[in-house]
């Protein structure tokens, strides 16, 4: 769950703040408390309130218990930022108020009850928020699993189409006669491609050293389909382990860059780098690309970005080279 502030979040956190105030001016008329009492409480109040809320977000939460489940660190941070508040609270409350220092509450009295008032001040608006962000990670798990499906469909399609499985054995076939040694090792190859697809169709992401493993026999079948067309290179600039990305992502920037390129007089020049945090896939590009479907496979993996990773597929279209740049998900930090 995502505990960083947003619009929305900050909406209902001056919503909340402006009724405390207005609840609060009502209480203090009541009870005959002066002017200057209410215009130091409450902004001390927002302010302490508010500033528990974003250490519990930013902080307490995210470091203590989403990532690590250290229950009993996150208790202990988070009764020390309670407490601290509600003393602060109790201070400014008593300085306010003019009372002598005679009547400040003893040690035990001071933390009994700066715990009540900082759970008090901070815990409301905490759970508004946990609340509203718990319901709208809940829709988005719903809205995988729903594109999840959906993608499972067009993946499949896409994955086991007719005409790629027609056009490779024209290819074997002709391999057959031609280069028998080549043939079986095209064979070898494609199985183990359409193996890997029956194995991965129900996994939103897989390891990044799989996809690559696949794309290796994937360019296989290219580059013996295509001859000197097309030529690809892996640079590995990282280790690939504990390393993810959606299914599929390297097939379809390889099936795009062999779509949308047809070579001319020298042949097309892919190169795959793995950097730490993104893959890039940058192509050479032909002198009329074929632009009929151009952008449809990408839009898919775009789409599927935007619910699995908080980053965005990086797009550019330079004069003579285009580059795809897709980050690379982690699940130990999105956990």
């Amino acid at each position: 769950m995502n505990t960083k502030l947003n619009k929305s979040d900050y909406i209902i956190l001056s919503i909340f703040y402006a009724l405390s105030a207005l609840l609060n001016f009502f209480d203090y008329y009541d009870q005959n408390e002066t002017l200057i009492e209410y215009l130091v409480d409450i902004p001390m109040f927002i302010i302490t309130s508010y500033l528990g809320v974003i250490v519990f977000l930013y902080f307490i939460i995210p470091n203590f218990l989403v990532q690590k489940k250290k229950y009993f660190v996150f208790a202990f941070w988070g009764l020390v930022t309670i407490l601290a508040i509600g003393i602060i609270e109790r201070v400014t409350g008593f300085l306010t108020n003019g009372s002598s220092w005679d009547k400040f509450p003893t040690i035990y009295n001071l933390l009994l009850y700066s715990t009540f008032n900082g759970a008090d001040s901070v815990g409301l608006p905490l759970g508004v928020i946990l609340t509203k962000k718990f319901y709208e990670s809940q829709i988005k798990i719903s809205k995988i699993e729903k594109q999840q499906k959906e993608n499972e469909l067009k993946l499949l399609r896409s994955q086991i189409d007719p005409h790629f499985l027609f056009n490779n054995l024209n290819t074997l076939d002709s391999l057959i006669d031609s280069d028998s040694q080549k043939a079986k090792e095209y064979i070898n190859r494609l199985s183990l491609m359409y193996r890997y697809l029956i194995q991965s169709k129900d996994a939103e992401v897989m390891e990044l050293s799989d996809e690559l493993e696949f794309a290796e026999n994937y360019i296989f079948l290219i580059e013996t389909r295509f001859g000197n067309d097309y030529h690809f290179n892996i640079e590995k600039e990282t280790d690939v382990s504990d390393k993810f990305i959606p299914t599929g992502a390297l097939q379809a920037l390889l099936e795009n860059v062999v779509k949308h390129n047809k070579a001319n007089k020298e042949s097309i020049q892919t190169t795959i780098t793995i950097k730490e945090d993104w893959l890039t896939v940058s192509n050479t590009k032909s002198t009329h690309p074929n632009k009929e479907s151009l952008g449809t496979g990408l839009k898919n993996l775009q789409s599927r970005y935007k619910l699995l990773s908080d980053k965005k597929v990086d797009v550019k279209n330079a004069n003579s080279r285009f580059i795809i740049s897709i980050p690379i998900i982690k699940l130990s930090e999105e956990n």
